[in-house]
């Protein structure tokens, strides 16, 4: 005979509070409901009255799915109020949610897997964000089934990522058997796994990695902290969403290579200029006829590789300087931060119009001259960290056994002071790429026939009245990429903060 136990009141309402399950189910169906009114209002032709059928389409797979959101966060709150914990019958509703996958809903999509799974590992997370990128880029790819020809390798494309997906499916289907007990075999297929990675599917590489070290055992202090890392940033929704939209775009640009056609980004064609978004052109087409969804998926790689490039650089550069100054201090530091505070004393946006001015407006120019002005930000972040790190007592320890200072140096005090910079890093790539877009649109940046964000911009800008659709378009992709850079930077920010622990 069994007998209920009641659960206290306040642990009913602290399971409440920390529900990841409640908080990301309340998030998504408000961000939902907000997505599904502006499919409403756009369902509607206001000048005659007509009915849009693709948007109105759209706009009641939204509503039905915000609804059923709606239901089932009220459902766990109810469970959690009544038991403290969530009950099976509610966990099972998230099945029904993840057919919200075919109207590309990514918020209910993630809410639906984190709810099927009660006990959440980092590589089930992994997994699932792994198969919903995966999953995505072969769906926006297969729109160029609409377009008047499709790139010769596209066939091709389609058929590798189609595999791909089969054999992420079953990796996800392996966490979630095996769980903490994995199989000796799974080793090889980590390594399997992270070579899937070379489609841009940083996923992949995570959670091969994570498995190989797994196998492996994984008791290395560096590699057991970095995994309690992982832990935290995908137990972080809004980090996760960051993390999955620049995953996302990664992976479609470097896919873009066997499956769209370059020349429809940068050919003219004059029998469809200022076209509306459509099937054949779903963002619609500029005033030389150019496909802006083929431009836009283009215009990500310069983005990335810009924003990467310009923050990795002063990553490695300030960090050196700032190590060496923090290390060695007296003389040395003077030297160093003096020099650093006149190149911090210029603006460096005005540092990278002279920059770009005195050699040319290029991508190479442009990485320089934005990498250039942010040396001294990261040297001063790294100097404070050594300052701090080298009077801990296993820094002590070190030169007591005769350490040479630069063996110390890169082997005890960098890797202690990099959590910082690497918070810092991800938080200025979203400026790097605002600065990119900036220089662009006011023709100081890539050159102006190469399809760039800030380019395509600038182009939409003049068409704002009669076809702003050429401006929102770019203008969301840099605002979504921005904000996931910020919103994986607070993720990492908090993950890497010893006073959270």
């Amino acid at each position: 005979m069994t007998t209920n136990v009641e659960v206290p009141h306040y642990k009913k309402k602290f399971a409440l509070k920390i529900s990841s399950e409640y908080t990301q189910s309340t998030f998504t169906w408000v961000l939902s409901l907000a997505i599904t009114l502006i499919f409403l209002f756009n369902s509607f032709d206001l000048s005659d009255g007509s009915m849009k059928p693709v948007a109105f389409t759209f706009f009641a797979a939204y509503a039905f799915f915000t609804i059923v959101q709606l239901v089932i966060t009220r459902l766990i709150k109810r469970d959690l109020n009544r038991d403290g914990v969530i009950r099976k019958s509610t966990r099972r509703l998230g099945y029904l949610q993840l057919l919200s996958l075919l109207t590309a809903n990514v918020f209910v999509v993630s809410a639906a897997f984190l709810l099927i799974k009660e006990k959440k590992s980092p590589e089930y997370t992994f997994s699932v964000y792994m198969i919903m990128t995966q999953i995505f880029v072969i769906a926006v790819s297969a729109l160029n089934l609409f377009k008047p020809y499709v790139s010769d390798t596209f066939l091709l494309g389609i058929f590798l990522l189609l595999a791909i997906t089969v054999f992420h499916l079953a990796v996800l289907w392996m966490v979630i058997t095996f769980d903490e007990r994995l199989p000796k075999w799974t080793g090889v297929v980590a390594v399997l796994l992270m070579l899937t990675g070379l489609t841009g599917n940083l996923f992949a590489i995570f959670l091969g990695w994570n498995l190989l070290m797994k196998s492996r055992g994984g008791h290395h202090p560096v590699t057991g902290t970095w995994y309690r890392v992982w832990d935290k940033v995908t137990g972080n929704m809004t980090s996760m969403l960051g993390l999955f939209f620049i995953v996302f775009l990664f992976s479609i640009s470097v896919c873009s290579y066997l499956t769209f056609d370059y020349a429809l980004a940068v050919e003219n064609n004059y029998s469809a200029i200022l076209q509306t978004p459509n099937l054949a052109y779903p963002l619609g087409t500029d005033d030389y006829g150019r496909d802006l969804f083929s431009r836009i998926i283009f215009g990500a790689r310069i983005s990335l590789i810009v924003g990467f490039l310009s923050t990795l650089i002063p990553f490695i550069l300030g960090g050196i300087l700032g190590a060496i100054s923090g290390y060695y201090g007296q003389r040395t530091d003077n030297i160093i931060m003096r020099l650093l505070d006149v190149l911090y004393a210029i603006p460096g946006i005005l540092l990278a119009i002279v920059i770009i001015a005195a050699f040319g407006s290029n991508t190479t120019t442009l990485v320089l001259a934005l990498s250039v002005g942010s040396i001294p930000t990261y040297a001063r972040t790294m100097r404070a960290n050594v300052l701090m790190v080298s009077n801990y007592e296993y820094v002590d320890s070190a030169r007591a056994l005769g350490t040479g200072n630069l063996e110390i140096i890169f082997r005890h005090v960098v890797p202690n002071s990099l959590a910082p910079m690497i918070v810092k890093s991800t938080l200025t790539i979203g400026g790097a790429v605002i600065a990119t877009s900036s220089l662009s649109y006011l023709g100081l940046g890539i050159e102006p026939h190469i399809p760039e964000w800030g380019n395509i911009l600038k182009i939409g800008s003049t068409y704002l009245e009669t076809h702003s659709y050429l401006a929102i378009y770019p203008g969301l992709a840099i605002i979504l990429l921005v904000l996931s850079f910020n919103f994986l930077g607070d993720g990492l920010r908090d993950a890497l903060d010893p006073k959270l622990d």
